[in-house]
């Protein structure tokens, strides 16, 4: 799982995966997916440990001859995922294990996509392959590392993170709506890996308007700039934004009403910012479920949503979030006015509070990032 963490960002709409091939205590090779079209980890690590035995293997191990089993018959390998067993820009990882001759493959969990979900495994085990499935904390995480793609699979709708920054006494902003920064450098920080490893970030027109926000990743490291998204239902969006003016370093999406003029959503377009369409509500706002149906049709598995309070509260309401990181800060700013990171209908009594799970607290700077999930893992 560890090497499946070095490609976080860079797979999607395809899983993180990592293998290691071991004979007794020997690691023969190692292994993870760096994204579509290239070797999955399974053939990666087959490929590492024929490398290290001084073996030249051809383009397609599903075809693997004498010298390549004599290298890894009757091998072990560990997988975080069920190997694939269908054709795509690759050939099967099951082919691949059992040309290879491997005597036991170990895997963390199954493949939920529906032309896998357990028929790698069982054809595997077809083969003669001796077939393990972690179990406990390891199964865990294993599920847990490829949460986006098991809720798009089990739901159809996107993995959503709600991250946010707040004072000591739950405020996102002072009475003048100052909200610049609440949150440390350090924190800041590691939200731009964040949202180089997300698909989208996700804000509404009314953070747009007010902050101006660029939602690219931008500290050093970061290979990725996700799809920037803004729900925007009149299209207000305006020429001089930043994100209209950085709409070169990465993809901008503005997702408007139908109620919005052709001539409009045209004139938008030609600022470089796609526009899209979407129902609305009963309360006359964008449905979220619409919204997220429609990014997952663009291959969109995992949400960054970055505010505000509105459209946070109104994708809380609908059930769609599904991970809180909240960064809260060591000041009080104190005030009249609702500034809480969720609008809309609360709790009555303490015990209608949703409470997350698998919390974890760190010291990020002089903030506190408290971390949490709704659900899942799916």
């Amino acid at each position: 799982m560890d090497l499946a963490e070095l490609s976080r960002g860079r797979t999607s709409p395809n899983p993180l995966v990592g293998a290691v091939i071991v004979r007794g205590a020997d690691v023969l090779g190692e292994g993870y997916h760096i994204g579509p079209g290239h070797d999955h980890a399974e053939v990666a690590a087959m490929r590492d440990a024929l490398r290290g035995a001084g073996v030249a293997a051809g383009t397609d191990l599903t075809r693997a001859d004498e010298s390549v089993r004599a290298v890894l018959g009757g091998a072990t390998m560990y997988v975080s995922l069920e190997p694939c067993c269908t054709y795509g820009r690759t050939p099967p990882c099951t082919d691949a294990l059992i040309a290879g001759g491997f005597g036991r493959v170990v895997v963390g969990a199954i493949d939920p996509s529906l032309e896998v979900n357990g028929t790698g495994a069982d054809l595997l085990k077809g083969a003669g392959i001796q077939v393990e499935l972690a179990d406990g904390e390891v199964a865990h995480a294993a599920r847990r590392q490829n949460d986006a793609l098991r809720k798009v699979v089990t739901t159809g709708l996107p993995f959503v993170t709600y991250k946010y920054a707040m004072s000591l006494d739950g405020r996102v902003a002072t009475d003048s709506g100052d909200s610049r920064w609440i949150s440390s450098a350090e924190s800041r920080s590691r939200v731009h890996q964040w949202r180089a490893w997300s698909d989208a970030v996700m804000v509404g027109v009314g953070t747009q308007l007010a902050d101006d926000p660029r939602l690219t990743a931008r500290d050093a490291g970061c290979e990725r700039q996700p799809l920037r998204v803004v729900i925007d239902r009149e299209l207000r969006l305006r020429r001089e934004s930043a994100l209209v003016e950085t709409a070169g370093e990465g993809p901008v999406l503005a997702i408007c009403g139908s109620e919005v003029a052709a001539a409009r959503r045209a004139e938008v377009d030609s600022w470089g910012v796609e526009t899209a369409v979407v129902g609305s509500g009963d309360d006359g706002t964008l449905d979220p479920l619409a919204v997220g149906r429609y990014l997952v049709s663009r291959d969109v598995l995992a949400v960054l949503l970055e505010g505000g309070p509105r459209l946070a509260g109104a994708w809380w309401a609908a059930g769609l979030v599904d991970k809180i990181t909240a960064f809260v800060c060591p000041r009080l700013f104190s005030g009249e006015d609702d500034r809480s990171p969720l609008h809309g209908v609360g709790a009555r009594l303490v015990e209608d509070g949703t409470e997350l799970r698998e919390v974890t607290v760190e010291q990020i700077g002089s903030d506190a990032l408290v971390t949490g999930y709704t659900g899942g893992p799916f």
